[in-house]
């Protein structure tokens, strides 16, 4: 069989039939239901919160003066909203959905088990957020949480992955798509680094504190092999199981190459766990452990660009749709963020560089392209595809709002990551200035002067993300509701339809 006849009977495989099997994904569908809304509530709360966060860089007097609402509270409550429950919400949901469409079979499990789960998860969420709130952390990058919620997060995983497993494994398709392929290494890995990471000792069954089993550089190690694998198989691999069914579902294309999909899954599965130790450059990490850790980011990048090409090129024979389709818009400007952001990832990761840019707004620059650009922007295509079919609606509430959503997003993006890349360059080289006689020519407090204008236009960013993030839920619950908005170019078309049938 040939690669373009792969591609093509295996793009969705099961996806466009219609067999009598769409019945029996209604107790599914009702399970995505309930994690698309949940996703699109942390949406709002996870950005608001990441805009009160760069508002305190700007303005610190905004705590108001309460411990509570500190920035070194306050952040983690954002970092946890969009990645587990905004972008969480959103991968439990879709892999469901892909999964039933893909597997042709009903998901696993009663509707009683499918409240349990969304349910708990919506409570660990709230457990994780309270704790920060009071003071309770660990102080781990993404694994900020103490150990009641670490573990009963790994019950709720445990119940997810049970549910999806056999869902996949009484499938009436013989070939498992690649998008589950993905979606269950996103499932494996994060289990297993969860469970190790978070190997601790509680102080008291009382206390909310607890001590890690490893210390020092040891811990370190684990810690941002945890860290840089959440990126690595929550943010990206879950999130390019979506793009390998929604882009070529959207785009009404088959899979630019089938082949090409499977290599882009093991050589990323087998590379990306690796490459942790490129958040240790220079620290008492043994220098082999740092190299290595910069060889397998290098590496990345063949497998990152291939599987960028591979769904930038399933728009071949349909690129004439990116005019007049803006949810396809948001799902290949994802891609291409998709690309950017592992490029600039295994550059930052070469020593020289790090250097250069590590402790600097260069990263948060970098973190951002990826999770605004890559994950959120293939969230919003994800679920504006999603929404009208799993509600039963013929089309969105409005296009045009899509639209708006798209270009006021992509402008808040540009605005954020430009001011941290330049923000960033320039913190790194005031930090490494000295003056001839050899003292740094530029104290601490003259960097954070100079970076307060980047500040700003940060902030201003994020509003604008924020603004869009809010036009498209208004626009979701009214497609929810079954409301159609009166647009010139819809009632033109309907005109022409009406005329045609006479």
């Amino acid at each position: 069989m040939t690669d373009l006849a792969i591609s093509t009977t295996l793009s969705i495989p099961g996806a466009g039939r219609t067999d009598g099997d769409a019945a029996s994904y209604d107790a599914g569908d009702a399970a995505v239901r309930m994690f698309i809304r949940a996703s699109l509530f942390w949406c709002v709360a996870g950005l608001a919160m990441g805009l009160w966060v760069a508002l305190l860089l700007v303005a610190p007097t905004l705590n108001l003066g309460l411990e509570w609402t500190s920035f070194g509270r306050v952040r983690p409550i954002h970092t946890t909203l969009i990645v587990y429950a905004f972008t969480g919400n959103a991968l439990i949901g879709s892999s469901f959905f892909v999964a039933q469409r893909t597997c042709r079979t009903a998901l696993w499990g009663s509707r009683e088990l499918h409240q349990l789960l969304f349910g708990c998860y919506q409570i660990f969420v709230l457990l994780a957020v309270s704790g920060y709130v009071m003071g309770a952390t660990q102080s781990k990058e993404y694994a900020e949480f103490e150990w009641y919620t670490d573990l009963f997060l790994l019950g709720v995983w445990l119940l997810y992955a049970t549910i999806l497993v056999r869902t996949i494994l009484q499938r009436r398709e013989r070939h498992i798509y690649v998008a589950l392929w993905f979606y269950l290494s996103f499932v494996i890995v994060v289990g297993m680094v969860h469970t190790l990471n978070n190997l601790a000792v509680p102080v008291s069954f009382t206390g909310a504190k607890s001590y890690p089993l490893l210390s020092g550089v040891q811990d370190a190690m684990v810690q941002w092999w945890f860290g840089h694998n959440i990126v690595g198989f929550f943010l990206t691999a879950g999130v390019v199981g979506m793009m390998y069914y929604f882009v070529p579902k959207q785009a009404d294309r088959p899979v630019y190459s089938y082949r090409l999909s499977i290599v882009h899954f093991w050589s990323l599965v087998f590379i990306y766990i690796w490459a942790g130790p490129h958040h240790l450059h220079y620290t008492a990490l043994p220098d082999w452990a740092q190299t290595l850790g910069m060889t397998f980011s290098i590496m990345l990048w063949m497998p990152s660009w291939g599987g960028m090409i591979n769904g930038i090129m399933t728009l071949s024979g349909a690129w004439d749709k990116l005019r007049t389709d803006p949810v396809l818009r948001f799902l290949v400007t994802s891609v291409a963020f998709y690309g950017m952001s592992t490029f600039e990832g295994p550059l930052m990761a070469i020593k020289p560089v790090n250097a250069l840019s590590h402790y600097t707004d260069w990263t948060v620059g970098h973190v951002h392209s990826g999770a605004l650009g890559w994950v959120a922007f293939m969230v919003f295509g994800s679920l504006y595809h999603l929404v009208p079919r799993l509600w039963g609606r013929e089309r969105l509430y409005s296009v045009a709002l899509v639209s708006l959503h798209f270009w006021t997003a992509s402008v808040g993006i540009l605005l954020y990551i430009a001011a941290m890349w330049v923000s960033g360059i320039m913190q790194g080289l005031m930090w490494r200035a000295y003056d001839t006689l050899g003292f740094l020519q530029y104290s601490f407090v003259e960097t954070v002067t100079a970076t307060h204008p980047f500040h700003v236009i940060r902030a201003a960013g994020g509003a604008l993300f924020l603004a869009g993030a809010l036009m498209m839920v208004y626009n979701l619950v009214r497609t929810m509701r079954g409301d159609v908005a009166s647009e010139p170019g819809r009632t033109s078309r309907a005109a022409n339809l009406r005329a045609a049938a006479r």
